[in-house]
């Protein structure tokens, strides 16, 4: 099961459970009462709950998409507890709709540690789109 033993591993933990697109080990990286936002606004309360949401678009339409995360800053809020955020790709392949497409977000985690584990505790990500049409950009460092 992938761990998160500081809260700058947590973009390649959640990267490695979603590109292994293991729900279990994904749904493992979260406190048992989390909050999830994706980047449509859905938002969803519990670990059980994350990995009902991701389960069925794993097994369809995200079944060959890969994640690409590039950790931004931690920001510590004590000993027990950091805001991460990270840059996140989605390479979405050909099982999608769509069809093959990258999408780039911005991550927010909030990590917390208890009994010496590192969960998210929340997490809010963000597609970044052009202000002015509402249309989905890639970062242009990338």
């Amino acid at each position: 099961m992938i761990q998160i033993a500081t809260p700058e591993e947590a973009p390649g933990a959640f990267e490695a459970a979603w590109n292994a697109h293991d729900m279990n080990s994904l749904g493992a990286l979260f406190h048992d009462d989390a909050t999830f936002v994706n980047r449509f606004g859905h938002y969803v309360r519990g670990a059980e709950e994350i990995v009902k949401l991701h389960a069925p678009i794993h097994a369809t339409i995200y079944s060959d998409s890969t994640l690409e995360n590039d950790l931004i800053d931690r920001v510590a809020i004590g000993d027990d507890a950091a805001v991460v955020h990270f840059w996140s790709r989605l390479a979405a392949g050909a099982a999608h709709p769509a069809g093959p497409h990258a999408v780039d977000t911005l991550i927010l985690a909030v990590l917390t540690r208890q009994v010496g584990q590192w969960r998210i505790k929340a997490l809010e990500n963000v597609t970044l789109t052009n202000p002015r049409t509402g249309e989905a950009v890639l970062r242009a460092d990338r």
